[in-house]
């Protein structure tokens, strides 16, 4: 057993382990600044210095530094240190002119945004030195983030029933997350591929050969990630009524049924409401209209689209289809539940920032 003199206890406030979950989970922060972050929380969990070292892969000494650093200083000890270097050159009132020029105005030459080059030449600064600010307070004129507020009339209603089916899902039932995915090509390419080797990438054709396309049905269990799927040749209601008595032929019959669906038109077919009818323990949860996002299975559609569907190469349609049923297959035998961390609050709130943002500009 390791001994050593007791070391001092850190003590964080509700505030500070808001802070410090944020700064450890955070993709864009610095990793190490991340690592030291991770490092406070465990000294506040009372784990010990060589067990921390362990943890986050440095020594005891650079973990009691840490510790020191933080007990004494607080979240600003966790920066790395000011080097001595060159003075600056640039003055304060020089990035905030650039910052603002390339937030609140357009080029003159009619361009949508602006580009390193251009706004270096309206502001006589380096194209090196833009890059640095813009780098520092991340700005990316080159790049747009897509958005669609639901103009459902039930969203709030909509969200918290979905979410809570997730968050808390109900007992001797299962949640299935249904949705189809319509015209997959199966693209063929007019040549063939060059392999991937040392220094360049893989090479293909832009041009390619159409064979036709498949309709993916596909039905996620948020338990066990496990998902049942069937190929189509369309996307009608009689398609997805066949599916649906596929899910209720491999579900067992004491089970009840939560279906997690959008709004498509196919979904709510007067023939569809009748089977559902006729089978009781089925209980449809449609998400709000433009918030496909809510349901998980498009999760899982990106997956297979990433990793089976938009890089391959299929000569026939039933080549892709056999292409999609064998992933489907790997992916079942090794699939894990995603994990749903956001609660109906939360989602609310991101809406209800996004709304605040867009009225204060005036649209």
């Amino acid at each position: 057993m390791r001994t050593g003199r007791p070391k001092e206890p850190i003590v964080l406030s509700e505030e500070e382990c808001m802070q410090l979950n944020g700064i450890a989970n955070s993709r864009s922060l610095p990793h190490g600044l991340a690592r030291r972050a991770r490092i406070v929380l465990l000294s506040a969990d009372g784990m010990p210095n060589y067990a921390i070292a362990e943890r986050v892969d440095l020594s005891p000494q650079m973990v009691c530094k840490w510790r020191k650093r933080y007990i004494k200083e607080g979240l600003t000890g966790l920066h790395d240190e000011l080097r001595p270097g060159r003075p600056r050159t640039i003055s304060d009132e020089e990035v905030a002119m650039l910052v603002r020029k390339t937030i609140e105005t357009k080029p003159a030459d009619g361009g949508t945004h602006w580009t390193i080059r251009t706004v270096a030449r309206e502001t006589d600064l380096s194209r090196p030195t833009v890059h640095r600010i813009w780098r520092a307070f991340g700005l990316q004129p080159h790049r747009q983030s897509h958005f669609k507020l639901s103009t459902d009339p039930f969203f709030v209603e909509k969200v918290r029933d979905i979410v809570g089916l997730y968050l808390n899902p109900p007992d001797k039932a299962m949640v299935l997350c249904v949705d189809e995915k319509s015209q997959i090509q199966a693209l063929d390419r007019t040549q063939p591929m060059l392999p991937m080797g040392l220094g360049y990438v893989e090479g293909v054709t832009h041009d390619y050969v159409r064979h036709g396309t498949t309709t993916l049905f596909a039905a996620l269990d948020i338990a066990t990630g496990q998902v049942l799927t069937c190929c189509k040749n369309r996307h009608r209601h009689q398609e997805y009524l066949q599916f649906l008595k596929q899910v209720d032929t491999n579900v067992p019959p004491d089970m009840g049924i939560h279906l997690v669906v959008d709004n498509y038109s196919t979904h709510k077919h007067s023939e569809v409401k009748r089977w559902l009818a006729a089978h009781p323990r089925y209980q449809v949860h449609y998400t709000p209209t433009y918030a496909s996002w809510l349901n998980q299975v498009e999760i899982w559609f990106n997956i297979i689209t990433q990793r089976a569907i938009r890089r391959g190469t299929f000569r026939s349609v039933k080549d892709l289809i056999a292409k999609i049923e064998q992933f489907v297959s790997q992916y079942n035998r090794n699939s894990c539940p995603f994990i749903w961390t956001a609660t109906a609050d939360s989602i609310l709130e991101k809406v209800r920032r996004l709304c605040q943002l867009i009225s204060e500009t005036g649209h």
